[in-house]
């Protein structure tokens, strides 16, 4: 009702201009008005008799300002005309912002323009939520946006406290002490809240809720379909698909250190960059856990950031550096605090709680879900998917990196790892995450493939995290196979030097869980000396060998085909070393030793054959190196087929001592068979065609 009183009196006042020349000193009024006059000086309402009212323009004079308004209430009167005067007076954009604890806003330009730029594209009602984790910076972002759009929006930016149960009575306070609008008695709160609505100052505006979670609280509150409204949420939660999301993420680094210098002071973080690049890169680049971390700094300007770091090496997120201070200005007690209220959340299931403990258990990297999967084969799958979905994702407790591959922030994973502790089923997450890993390192062959590597690679950060920190969860009977499966890894690249300390930790392991007499043993013992004998380091890998030979002869007796391989693994030392006398028996013993307990067509027979005919080529033994590449490629062919890699190994062997007799000159000395046949005619017609593959 009191915007139509304000029209009409806009429109009596302009008939009166054109009517009475008396009016004109109204101009007068205005201009005491915008020289910060109050209303009430400026404002005579006349009574009584009076046929109009009068507004005083100066020292004893007044301004006619019309008889048509004769017969209103004194209190109308002056109601309508107070709302109108204020509406002459430049008061600036009304609002109730919160004061911004910001010492300086970094990283947030691109963000910031986005915002706007959601927030007016719409032709009706714009709603956009800012989403991210807790102490990611959504409501100093949505403040630093209301800050710098004050002149965007005329009619008033209202910041309601969505967590606060009492929306409907924050918007009617608002419009009580921001706009002058008083709802008549009588009214319900929605009511009133409507009539604010109606009646609310002209021009965009710009409706703030903070930390909203639970949409449905709070929807009946929002403002009508009227394009000049614009809502800017914040929370945690996903809150449905009708609104516009703006997913808020960590700041870049170099923003991160910029938020340190201008806490902490520019030249000590530059004095300490190196530190202060890998603090930032600990916090996650969280906004929340920077700014506790620097005003921590200033407030000690005599500590190191090493120091600092160690300290919260040692206490994690109970450190006090994570914790707020009484003269900090920060939205949340601490980076623990703001994550509790996901956590803590009444909707949140326990399974899904579950599954946070289960995944903080994975190293911090993107996480494959099929392994999660493979971790709880018990659960339903679509009830996982729900409780990752519902209950981590949509709480932004988990991240969804790509389809089917999710991770957890290194702070949140902090977090749920102080949570575990208390969870009775911890033990049990752990064994099965060891077992999927173990797993997954068992696919990797000696001599793995570009695709097996390939395949490895996004699991090597998780075999890593059970080779280390969950050793003691590995079955005892698997122990050896994340250490193995992390050096061939690097192995199989060429990369000695990064297999090496996996070679060492799992004879250290092993030895340690299962004593120095175990066949595990053993096997640790000759991994490591075939990786120094591949880089000719033969001085350390002889006694390695020859311990794990001994080993294996005393564990598992004379005739096992561990024994045989020991033996295989020595004589190949000293075949490379040029030690052919000392080999030649070991080869033998260990062909000897597999033909007797793996059979004559076993495929280890083709290796230890195909060892002993390289020795004998070596040596320039032509005669008695043929029969021995025949009888391998032989088992090779009926037991692995010609396409196999170890079939086309000993072929490539094979040939390559053909040419060698060629170039001899002792061809006469090659039998007729096939093979041989075949091999020197595509040598002789071909000129080098070694890489043919043979006719079985």
């Amino acid at each position: 009702m009191a915007d139509e009183l304000i029209q009409k009196l806009k429109q009596l006042i302009e008939q009166d201009l054109q009517t009475a020349p008396a009016a004109a000193p109204i101009g007068q009024l205005v201009e005491r008005l915008q020289q910060n006059k109050s209303i009430e000086q400026a404002i005579q309402i006349n009574t009584g008799d009076a046929v109009g009212f009068q507004a005083l323009v100066q020292e004893g004079g007044v301004a006619n300002m019309g008889i048509h308004l004769h017969g209103w209430e004194e209190e109308k009167l002056t109601q309508v005309l107070t709302a109108f005067l204020k509406s002459l007076q430049p008061t600036g954009t009304p609002h109730n912002l919160p004061r911004s604890g910001a010492v300086q806003f970094v990283g947030r330009a691109n963000e910031l323009h986005q915002l706007h730029t959601q927030l007016q594209q719409n032709n009706c009602l714009a709603i956009t939520a800012i989403q991210g984790m807790g102490g990611i910076g959504k409501t100093e972002l949505a403040l630093q946006y209301a800050i710098a759009h004050l002149s965007d929006y005329p009619g008033g930016i209202c910041w309601l406290r969505a967590l606060e149960p009492d929306i409907g009575t924050q918007i009617v306070n608002f419009a009580r002490s921001q706009l002058d609008l008083t709802p008549p008695d009588g009214l319900e709160l929605p009511d009133q809240v409507a009539y604010c609505w109606r009646n609310w100052h002209p021009g965009n505006v710009l409706i703030v809720l903070d930390n909203v979670i639970d949409y449905e609280a709070i929807v009946s509150y929002l403002p009508p379909q009227d394009s000049r409204f614009k809502v800017l949420l914040t929370s945690r939660l996903y809150l449905g698909r009708s609104l516009h999301y703006l997913q808020l993420d960590v700041l870049p680094p170099e923003a991160a250190l910029d938020l340190l210098r201008a806490i902490a002071g520019e030249e000590r973080i530059n004095h300490q960059l190196t530190e202060a690049q890998q603090l930032a890169e600990w916090l996650g680049y969280l906004p929340l856990g920077l700014e506790l971390t620097g005003r921590y700094l200033a407030s000690k300007p005599d500590l190191d950031l090493i120091t600092l770091q160690q300290r919260l090496n040692d206490k994690r997120l109970a450190a006090r550096a994570l914790v707020r201070q009484e003269s900090m200005t920060a939205t949340h007690e601490s980076v623990a605090a703001a994550f509790e209220l996901s956590w803590q959340d009444s909707k949140m299931s326990d399974a899904a709680r579950q599954l946070g403990y289960l995944l903080c258990l994975f190293a911090l990297a993107p996480i494959h879900w099929q392994w999660v999967e493979q971790c709880l084969p018990d659960w339903d799958a679509e009830d996982l998917e729900d409780c990752r979905d519902l209950g981590l994702v949509n709480r932004s407790l988990l991240q969804r990196v790509e389809p089917g591959i999710y991770k957890l922030h290194q702070l949140i994973r902090e977090f749920l790892q102080t949570k575990l502790t208390q969870f009775e089923q911890a033990d049990e997450f752990k064994r099965s995450l060891c077992r999927v890993m173990v797993a997954i390192a068992q696919t990797l062959p000696q001599t793995p493939t570009k695709a097996q590597i390939q395949t490895l690679t996004p699991a090597l950060p998780h075999l890593q995290e059970v080779a280390t920190a969950l050793k003691v969860w590995i079955s005892d009977d698997s122990l050896i196979w994340p250490y193995v499966g992390l050096s061939r890894f690097y192995e199989g690249q060429g990369a000695y030097a990064q297999s090496l300390p996996w070679h060492k930790k799992c004879c250290e392991v092993v030895q340690e869980r299962l004593g120095e007499e175990h066949p595990a043993v053993a096997t640790s013992l000759n991994n490591l000396a075939a990786l120094y004998a591949s880089q000719g380091r033969y001085r350390e890998a002889e006694p390695l060998y020859i311990q794990a030979l001994d080993l294996s002869r005393q564990i598992l007796g004379e005739e096992h085909p561990d024994v045989a391989s020991s033996l295989n693994n020595l004589a190949g030392l000293y075949d490379s070393q040029g030690r052919y006398s000392e080999a030649e028996p070991l080869y033998i013993q260990a062909l000897d030793l597999r033909r007797q307990i793996l059979g004559e067509e076993h495929p280890a027979v083709a290796t230890s054959l195909n060892n002993l005919a390289g020795l004998y080529y070596s040596q320039g033994r032509y005669r008695e190196a043929e029969p021995l590449y025949l009888e391998a490629l032989n088992i090779l062919f009926n037991r692995l087929g010609e396409n196999h890699p170890n079939t086309q190994t000993v072929w490539q062997n094979f040939v390559t001592f053909i040419r060698q007799v060629i170039e001899s000159g002792q061809t006469h000395i090659l039998s007729d068979h096939p093979a041989v046949q075949q091999v020197l005619t595509q040598l002789q017609s071909e000129g080098d065609s070694s890489s043919d593959r043979p006719s079985p």
